[in-house]
């Protein structure tokens, strides 16, 4: 469950922001339309625009971005957007010509775009790219959330103020996340503190909070697992004696089932430590349909797991 002190300053944030917005948009005043990729990206726009935007996510929950193909629906919407926010990286591999066709006609905002070079870690799948899923390091997703700020405010001016309270109040939210997955990884031994999960998604939260991150698959889903990369991945899990590993809400169950099975044959029983949310939030209207329920569910599932905390 989360800290008390976060769920009181998220609750201060969202009445200040009640407050600071009643009657700020006239009834007659349209919202902006923006379309965004992701999950993570569109909570930010929705954080940071509130009444002055309308936000349409292409990418709901379980969602695969790596794999995710535009319908003909999905280019319309994006064709009649005021701005559209993507993450890069390749993160929309397969929407990357869509969104380059699209990029002389309407705004297209890559949101990793703001997060310096010196702090991005590369992919290994595709030589020369950075690895996309930025938004585990709450730290620069905070500079991600900074730009959408900034978009919103260089295309709707007449109300920057509004935007730029609502952002300073959803930042401070995110700076005591934070602060709550470092608390809460710290509860757990450092030689205990080894992820492994269905695919390289978990680099950033790796290096931002001192986990050891192992995927069976690469840093993107397209490329599949084999026999060695499930037996090489059991092996390690049966040498370090790591007590738990992790299926995601976007990537088929059946290859960390493998793995599990591939362990077991050797005498050694690893449990399923939970769901973990790793390209897509949950469901929309739960605690985990935000980026904060997101990481906070990812995080007390995490530290539960390798703790053995109620077995």
């Amino acid at each position: 469950m989360i800290m008390n002190r976060l769920s009181l300053n998220v609750f201060l944030a969202l009445m200040l922001i009640f407050v600071l917005t009643s009657g700020v948009f006239a009834q007659d005043t349209p919202p902006l339309n923006v379309v965004t990729t992701t999950g993570m990206i569109g909570d930010a726009v929705e954080n940071i625009g509130r009444e002055g935007v309308s936000v349409t996510t292409l990418m709901g929950p379980g969602v695969d971005p790596h794999l995710y193909r535009a319908s003909e629906g999905d280019m319309r919407r994006i064709a009649q957007a005021d701005v559209v926010f993507f993450n890069g990286f390749h993160l929309e591999a397969r929407m990357s010509d869509v969104l380059a066709r699209m990029g002389g006609r309407v705004i297209t905002v890559a949101v990793g775009e703001a997060v310096s070079s010196e702090f991005l870690l590369d992919d290994k799948d595709y030589p020369g790219q950075a690895d996309p899923h930025i938004w585990f390091d709450v730290e620069l997703w905070m500079k991600a959330v900074e730009k959408v700020r900034d978009v919103l405010i260089e295309h709707d001016s007449d109300y920057a103020d509004y935007y730029h309270e609502n952002a300073e109040a959803y930042l401070a939210q995110l700076y005591d996340l934070h602060q709550y997955v470092i608390d809460q990884a710290e509860r757990v031994p450092e030689n205990q503190r080894v992820l492994i999960t269905a695919h390289d998604a978990f680099g950033y939260f790796g290096r931002a909070y001192g986990f050891e991150v192992r995927g069976l698959q690469g840093i993107s889903t397209e490329a599949e697992a084999g026999i060695r990369d499930v037996r090489e991945l059991a092996d390690f899990i049966v040498e370090r004696q790591i007590p738990a590993i992790f299926i995601e809400s976007s990537v088929p169950v059946r290859n960390i089932e493998a793995v599990r099975e591939a362990a077991r044959a050797q005498g050694f029983e690893v449990s399923i430590g939970g769901e973990l949310f790793s390209d897509a939030l949950g469901d929309a209207g739960t605690f985990e349909g935000t980026y904060i329920g997101m990481v906070t569910h990812n995080i007390d599932t995490i530290v539960g797991a390798l703790l053995q905390e109620g077995k």
